[in-house]
């Protein structure tokens, strides 16, 4: 059986109103349009749905119960109606975003304030995690993008837009102040404790590229977890390291970390956003990548 659901929607306003004229007026069609749907539906199901009267139209028992799965599905379909609604004024909805700490606390919070501030009704969830674990939350649909560092090996179905670059630096604490007033080149980092993050993160597996196409064998004295207890620990003298000269001004400026003077420049790196390219953000979340990108010249 193949109804048009024009015709269920016309039957249901009927019921709803108690009469033709009524849901005339609701549907903006004409009354002989309607009670001609009506005998086209009741021809379609075969039986009699309601019965005329001089006050209106009544339903039969066996229209009773038809009507019960009707006005369910006709409140169904009128919630996603107004669900989608809602979703496309930015009523309503939430964006999964993956990101690590660092980048949520020095970039991307940034950039949320000022969705928020338009959008207040979209809730955002910040998924953590490492580049690799975000691109594979990505691609299996978990997340709906993701900010990361880059140049790291994307796959060709993820789509990556440019916020802005960044740039390592190496660093110290008060304890190796004097080194400051050296000009140091890479190998003479060897004879300093160094300070980095674990061998997973992709910054360090790209420090590690960059030793290693320098000819230089680099032994951390400390490895840790994350970037801001890297920093904390170089604060605190454990020796010297790299971070984000971006992530540290205020550190830089309150002379709780100094820069060092290195020969070797190292490698520009650059925070993006990144989401498939095969399945069509929702609205919300292309909205929020259009204002990262409207806002990223200016944070």
């Amino acid at each position: 059986m193949n109804i048009n659901l024009e015709l269920y929607k016309i039957f249901y306003t009927v019921v709803k109103n108690g009469n033709i004229t009524k849901a005339s007026k609701e549907l903006l069609i004409s009354q002989p349009a309607i009670s001609k749907s009506i005998k086209k539906l009741e021809s379609s199901l075969g039986g009699q749905l309601f019965i005329r009267s001089k006050n209106g139209v009544v339903l039969t028992e066996e229209g009773k119960a038809f009507y019960n799965y009707i006005k369910n599905a006709m409140e169904y379909i009128n919630n996603a109606e107004h669900k989608f609604s809602d979703l496309m004024k930015l009523e309503d909805g939430t964006i999964k975003i993956g990101a690590n700490t660092s980048i949520t606390k020095e970039i991307l919070i940034k950039y949320l304030e000022i969705f928020h501030n338009l959008y207040p009704k979209v809730a955002i969830e910040i998924i953590p995690g490492t580049s690799e674990e975000l691109i594979s939350k990505l691609k299996n649909g978990l997340i709906d993008l993701a900010v990361i560092v880059t140049p790291i090996d994307i796959p060709k179905d993820i789509e990556v837009k440019k916020i802005k670059d960044l740039h390592d630096i190496f660093v110290c604490g008060k304890k190796y102040f004097d080194l400051t007033k050296e000009n140091l080149c890479l190998k003479d980092l060897k004879k300093y404790p160094l300070v980095l993050q674990s061998k997973e993160s992709s910054t360090r597996q790209r420090l590690d590229k960059f030793f290693q196409d320098n000819d230089v064998e680099l032994t951390p004295y400390i490895n840790l977890g994350n970037y801001t207890l890297t920093k904390e620990f170089i604060r605190y003298g454990f020796g010297i390291g790299v971070i984000t000269k971006e992530f540290a001004l205020e550190d830089i400026e309150n002379k709780s970390l100094f820069e060092l003077n290195i020969k070797e420049n190292l490698p520009v790196k650059s925070i993006a956003i990144i989401y498939s390219n095969k399945n069509l953000p929702n609205f919300s979340t292309r909205k929020l990548i259009e204002t990262i990108l409207e806002n990223k010249n200016n944070i």
